[in-house]
């Protein structure tokens, strides 16, 4: 499956933000990245705004243009507000709740746990990151992966596990994926309506 593994401090820079977690360069360059990245003034279109977010969007969670389309589509069809149901979709990812659950450090690195066939859901092995989770699904640490030095130092130095559809059980290494979480307990700054409007067009 390709993914990007380009400068990811240069696309946080790109978006003004450190959309990849805590990143010193970015914080010393927090510009667009160019030779005129600290002095541009060309006034952006609306296209350009919303094609931006639906950028941001996609590097956040790692989605490349295909998957994202596909996953909007969905959600296009789903009842309830379209953006919600989007970014609801992308934090029912297997990868992403990984990653919130302190269980990896960043999305990729949930990713390549994934793929390593670190982590179960339910008791059986899971391999595919786009996994979309269910209510009241475990997801879990391999019992031959639990000593994992990256996994826990992760744990280790993650912060306490605070999301409302989430339940940690720090004795087992394991969560409860207990609901698709509402927007405003979603922590990510990315304005979704920007996004439909985008692929409404």
């Amino acid at each position: 499956m390709a993914r990007y593994i380009g400068p990811k401090t240069r696309i946080a820079r790109k978006f003004g933000e450190a959309i990849y977690g805590s990143d010193k360069s970015f914080e010393r360059k927090n510009y667009p990245p160019g030779q005129h990245g600290n002095n541009r003034r060309r006034k952006t279109s609306e296209y350009g705004v919303q094609l931006k977010e639906k950028q941001k969007a996609k590097y956040t969670y790692g989605l490349l243009e295909k998957q994202f389309r596909n996953l909007f589509e969905k959600a296009n069809r789903s009842k309830g507000i379209t953006g919600e149901v989007l970014l609801g979709l992308l934090e029912c990812r297997l990868d992403n709740v990984v990653y919130r659950l302190g269980i990896a450090p960043t999305r990729a690195a949930a990713r390549q746990l994934v793929s390593h066939k670190h982590i179960t859901v339910d008791g059986k092995i899971v391999n595919i990151p786009s996994y979309t989770l269910k209510g009241d699904q475990i997801v879990g640490v391999r019992e031959k992966s639990k000593s994992l030095e990256t996994i826990t130092e992760s744990l280790a130095s993650s912060s306490v596990h605070n999301f409302s559809w989430l339940e940690w059980d720090s004795d087992s290494l394991s969560g409860k994926f207990l609901n698709m979480p509402a927007r405003e307990d979603i922590p990510e700054n990315i304005t979704e309506q920007l996004i439909v409007e985008l692929y409404s067009k």
